[in-house]
């Protein structure tokens, strides 16, 4: 892989290590853990700290995926997420795509050992990689620990044309992810709504300063708050996604 910002140290929860198929060994023993293309995909490993790169955590912790999305079975292994904090599992040696906004997941259909060929030999068809070259062409980067933010949701279609992406750490986005899907998960496709900020947005590009956080309603699902900073590209809406009044 290219652009690696951090390698896990060895394997030191073998307790966790255990329980993964013989393939996800092989990898964790190699290299326990990745951040690979400066952000676009981090893979997960057996380790106690740091958190936000333990197995463990979001797999029997807590706030573990299969708590949080119904889709998601406790046998789930969920081995990486991508730079916006949607998550890649293996079920019954299969790998599968969890939306975090959604909470939809659907199956990749290939093994472990042929999605990390993929995305070595192309990773811009494996992986979602605008929103991390977006960072990268206002010459931000994002560090070990952090995932971008995505202002309006990728889910909900807006009648504005630009998309806010700020960089926070892990725990803070994924726990904002869980909050937008138990907002919106019972809302119908198409289905209207409004989402307010407790003070206006700044305009500019590029930014230190820390957006307001949109405040939760029965009809407003809440974003992201976390660190700066902050870049606003025009948005590219999914054709799927339902429509929302912003």
């Amino acid at each position: 892989m290219k652009d690696i910002t951090y390698i896990g140290e060895p394997v030191s929860d073998s307790a966790t290590f255990k329980q993964l198929p013989i393939e996800l060994q092989h990898f964790l023993l190699r290299q326990n853990g990745v951040v690979a293309y400066l952000g676009g995909i981090h893979i997960r490993g057996c380790c106690h700290e740091p958190a936000w790169h333990s197995l463990r955590e979001v797999w029997h912790g807590e706030t573990a995926f299969h708590k949080i999305y119904p889709v998601v079975k406790e046998t789930d292994i969920p081995f990486a997420q991508d730079a916006v904090g949607n998550q890649f599992l293996l079920r019954a040696g299969k790998v599968w795509f969890l939306d975090t906004e959604t909470g939809q997941m659907e199956p990749l259909k290939v093994d472990f050992e042929r999605f990390i060929v993929s995305v070595e030999r192309f990773p811009n068809e494996a992986l979602d990689l605008s929103a991390v070259a977006t960072f990268r062409k206002v010459g931000t980067y994002l560090q070990p620990g952090e995932l971008l933010a995505v202002y309006p949701p990728t889910c909900i279609q807006t009648d504005g044309d630009l998309m806010r992406l700020t960089r926070m750490p892990v725990e803070t986005r994924l726990h904002s992810l869980a909050d937008l899907f138990n907002q919106i998960r019972r809302l119908r496709p198409g289905q209207k709504i409004r989402l307010r900020t407790d003070e206006p947005r700044p305009q500019y590009p590029v930014s230190g300063e820390q957006p307001a956080a949109p405040q939760a309603s029965a009809e407003t699902p809440a974003a992201d708050s976390g660190a700066a900073p902050t870049a606003e590209v025009p948005a590219q809406p999914r054709p799927d996604e339902p429509a929302a009044e912003a």
